[in-house]
């Protein structure tokens, strides 16, 4: 399969992209000692773009809940997921550990219905389903050999819960449950409804002009929305039930030491909005643009409930909160552009991989801290183990790091050398202010200087040779560390980057 590209693409710098230095509008602190270990809570965004919250400098919609998490910590304005897509993103997440090293290199497979069904795109293979496999397929999840961030602080006396989206394996040795979680109340699936009363007038629903045809809104299997594995009812809407959940967990356990992972489907398709939101929209011209926005606006005041209650209990500088999404913005729904990043979801240019990453522990990291370095979603592990006087787990690599000594201003070094992102032959580094993207099967090289082309619009790869052979190196060297796919891809996906330019990836 070749990988071409036939023209650049047009987009316009909306922000400035600063060099690799970090900026504060307050002097570093000496941290203060915190009574007992903090109270740690992560929110996780469901394919929400760069630039689609106003901290960002997204200008569609307010997200005031949002970005007071990084007004009262820590903004990131180069936060990188592992992957740019749901699933792997999620293991790497949960164990600190790109997620290659384990083998989640590729998305849980969810039940194809007809298997004929299931067409290669040009230049593609599609996983070979047969009756026989089906076992096999249903068997893939984030491997019970791994440690998730849940079983590593439920051995230090936290009390852990989880909240709506998992995506991590559809059987029970796979279930939130059996990966140290005390507490589950969501769905085990990539996504869901957020409404299934068609009757209900107080909520929006899109059909997008790319979807066949409109989906039956229903929760059932993977998408039934569970309390501790028994399925339950939901009349209202989901990012609402949610926040209600996160809230009622927090109550709940306030006077013990906890671990809250909130991981909202937000703003992740079917784009259904609460009617409410989408008429203070009205300035948002595109219906189905309007409806996303309403849904990030929803999302943002579910946000506000979690801060709020968190607030409200006397626990707010006693906790260690998180707010990041999983991937970029999804492109190809129309609905999203992640400008001034180019591509999406399903790519690795920056706009599938670079993701909004807020950090706030108040008197604990000085208040509108802005940092400028490279840093990563697999560094939530080793953050809240560090928060937590929990030593990394022995026998095992980690990749990330503990971001509280550069969030607090106590080290001027950055956080990450290099980050590296592999889906069978489309590969990507980033090392220093370089970043090459790589198509193996091709041989075809992408390399652009982000410092001076955030936009990633000019290849420089032929006038830089040397910096060509160094980052083909350095992935090399990351590669041998690694295993093969537990699982195979089950189709190539593909992704307008511009104009008559297309990436495909093996998902």
């Amino acid at each position: 399969m070749k990988l071409t590209f036939f023209s650049p693409v047009n987009t316009t710098l909306m922000l400035a992209v600063s060099a690799l230095t970090l900026g504060s509008c307050d002097q570093p602190k000496t941290p203060q000692k915190a009574t007992r270990n903090p109270n740690v809570v992560v929110i996780l965004a469901d394919d929400l773009g760069w630039s689609d919250i106003s901290a960002y400098g997204g200008t569609y919609v307010s997200t005031p809940h949002i970005d007071a998490i990084g007004k009262e910590g820590v903004r990131f304005t180069q936060a990188y997921a592992s992957a740019p897509i749901c699933s792997p993103s999620r293991s790497g997440l949960m164990t600190g550990r790109y997620q290659q090293r384990f083998g989640h290199e590729f998305q849980i497979h969810e039940v194809v219905k007809d298997p004929a069904a299931v067409k290669a795109v040009p230049g593609g293979h599609v996983y070979a389903y047969q009756p026989e496999n089906y076992d096999g397929v249903t068997r893939q999840g984030l491997p019970v050999s791994e440690i998730t961030l849940a079983q590593q602080l439920k051995q230090h006396q936290y009390v852990t819960g989880v909240i709506g989206k998992w995506h991590l394996g559809f059987l029970p040795e796979f279930y939130p449950e059996a990966r140290g979680f005390d507490y589950h109340f969501g769905f085990l699936g990539g996504g869901t409804f957020y409404s299934v009363n068609t009757a209900d007038t107080t909520v929006v629903t899109r059909k997008l002009s790319w979807e066949k045809e409109a989906a039956v809104p229903e929760r059932t299997g993977y998408r039934a929305i569970r309390e501790n594995n028994q399925p339950v009812a939901v009349n209202e809407y989901l990012t609402d039930r949610l926040a209600t959940a996160a809230v009622d967990f927090i109550e709940k356990h306030k006077d013990t030491t906890f671990f809250l992972y909130t991981a909202f489907n937000a703003p992740h398709t079917p784009v259904q909005a609460p009617k409410a939101y989408y008429d203070k929209l009205a300035h948002i011209r595109d219906p189905d643009q309007r409806a996303y926005y309403a849904m990030i606006a929803a999302l943002d005041d579910a946000v506000g409930k979690i801060t709020t209650k968190l607030k409200e209990s006397g626990l707010e500088e006693n906790t260690l909160i998180f707010f990041l999404s999983d991937n970029g913005g999804a492109s190809y729904t129309g609905l999203t552009d992640n400008r001034p990043l180019r591509g999406g979801k399903i790519t690795e240019f920056e706009g599938g991989v670079r993701v909004p990453f807020l950090l706030q522990w108040k008197n604990q990291i000085p208040a509108g801290k802005v940092l400028n370095a490279p840093v990563s979603l697999l560094d939530v592990f080793a953050t809240a183990s560090a928060a937590a006087s929990a030593a990394l787990p022995e026998g095992r690599q980690y990749d990330g790091v503990d971001l509280f000594p550069y969030a607090s201003g106590r080290t001027d070094s950055i956080p990450h050398q290099a980050l590296f992102w592999r889906h069978a032959y489309q590969k990507a580094v980033r090392k220093g202010d370089w970043k090459l993207l790589l198509n193996a099967q091709s041989g075809e090289a992408w390399l652009y200087s982000l410092a001076a082309d955030v936009t990633e619009k000019n290849n420089v790869a032929a006038s830089h040779p040397d910096k060509v052979k160094e980052l083909k190196e350095e992935l090399a060297q990351w590669e041998s560390g690694l295993v093969q796919p537990l699982w195979k891809s089950w189709r190539i996906g593909n992704v307008k980057v511009g104009e008559n330019e297309y990436y495909y990836m093996p998902l």
